[in-house]
C-alpha cells in the first residue's frame, strides 16, 4: 500500500475506460456529447473519481505508525471539525460535514494533522457513514492502542437533499466508542467539549 499523498497522478488505461462509460452515460441521459461544456467532461469526470475514490490505495495504519512518538501524556486529545467529502455508495452523490475525534494515549501520541489524513483516506472510497465512522474507529483503536477512542460524524447527504425526500436541512450524527470513551462521564466530556466554543 502507498503511503499518504496527494493524488495527482491517473493510470491512463483506468482514465480511458471511465472516459468511454462517462460518455455513453451522457448520452444516455440525452447529452449532446460535441457541445463545447461536454466535450471534456468525460475525461474531467474519470479523473475526479479516481481522486474522490483515491482513498482505497492508501494505507492509513501507515499514515498512523509513520508520526508515532513515545509520550507520557495520558489525558485526553481531541481534534474537531476536521472536514469531510465522501461519496455515498448507494448513489454516488456526495455527503460531506465534519468529523470530531478524541483519544487518550497509552504510551504513545500522534502527529495531529495525521488524524485528519486518517479521516481523508475512509472518506476518499465509496461509502457510508456508519461504516466510515466504524473503520475510522477501528484503525486508531487498532494503530495506537490507545485507553480509548472516540468519533463523532456529523454530514449532510446530497441523496436526500438533491433527490428522494429532498430534506436540505437535515443532518445525520453517528458515533463510535472504545475503551474509555465506554464510560458515560467520560463520554460527556468528550461529547461536551466537541460542541463548546473555547476561543
Amino acid at each position: 500500500m502507498g503511503s499518504y499523498r496527494f493524488f495527482e497522478e491517473y493510470n491512463e488505461e483506468v482514465t480511458d475506460d471511465l472516459k468511454s462509460n462517462f460518455t455513453e452515460i451522457l448520452k444516455g441521459v440525452g447529452e449532446d456529447i460535441d457541445r463545447e461544456g461536454i466535450v471534456k467532461t468525460p475525461e474531467r469526470a474519470a479523473k475526479a473519481l479516481q481522486f474522490l475514490t483515491s482513498g482505497h490505495s492508501l494505507d492509513p495504519a501507515e499514515i498512523l505508525t509513520g508520526a508515532m512518538f513515545a509520550e507520557d501524556y495520558n489525558d485526553m486529545v481531541i481534534v474537531k471539525d476536521i472536514e469531510l467529502y465522501s461519496l455515498c455508495e448507494h448513489h454516488i452523490l456526495p455527503f460531506f460535514g465534519k468529523a470530531h475525534i478524541a483519544y487518550i494515549p497509552d504510551g504513545h501520541i500522534v502527529g495531529l494533522s495525521k488524524i485528519p489524513r486518517v479521516v481523508d483516506v475512509f472518506s476518499r472510497r465509496l461509502q457510508v457513514q456508519e461504516r466510515l465512522t466504524h473503520d475510522i474507529l477501528e484503525c486508531i483503536n487498532d494503530t495506537l492502542k490507545p485507553k480509548g477512542v472516540a468519533v463523532v460524524i456529523e454530514a449532510s447527504h446530497m441523496c436526500m437533499m438533491m433527490r428522494g425526500v429532498q430534506k436540505q436541512n437535515s443532518v445525520t450524527t453517528t458515533s463510535g466508542f472504545r475503551g474509555q470513551f465506554e464510560k458515560i462521564e467520560t463520554r460527556n466530556e468528550f461529547l461536551k467539549l466537541i460542541s463548546t466554543d473555547l476561543a
